[in-house]
């Protein structure tokens, strides 16, 4: 399967506060075929994508976003019904109860776990 049939044309929110690693992990996700909302950088910016936008496949979500946590997203998009996985250099004991079974990718991402992750 080439790389652009991966996610072919699925519809994917990216959440990073880190400009370049931002941009990079949208250009790789476009690379694999998906359509990227965003990138947000803020726990507001990506409320506001969430909300303007009714469809939404999945979600790549950075949890430390500057001075904030990107749970309220994970929220929303879990009350829609939106699968979402984090990308993150803490520990797994830093994330709450709550979000326990959701899949932890370490930074820096690898993009072929990601990719897997969202494809599968």
């Amino acid at each position: 399967m080439d790389n652009a049939a991966m996610l072919g044309g699925r519809r994917l929110l990216v959440v990073e506060d880190d400009y370049l690693v931002a941009m990079d992990l949208a250009d790789e996700l476009t690379d694999h075929g998906a359509e990227v909302v965003g990138p947000a950088g803020s726990v507001k910016e990506a409320l506001a994508l969430v909300a303007a936008t009714p469809a939404i496949d999945a979600a790549v979500l950075d949890i430390n976003l500057r001075d904030e946590k990107v749970y309220p997203v994970a929220e929303v998009l879990r009350t829609r019904g939106i699968p979402f996985v984090f990308t993150t250099g803490y520990d797994a004991w830093l994330v709450p109860e709550a979000y326990a079974g959701v899949r932890r990718l370490a930074k820096p991402v690898d993009i072929r776990a990601l990719v897997q992750s969202i494809a599968g």
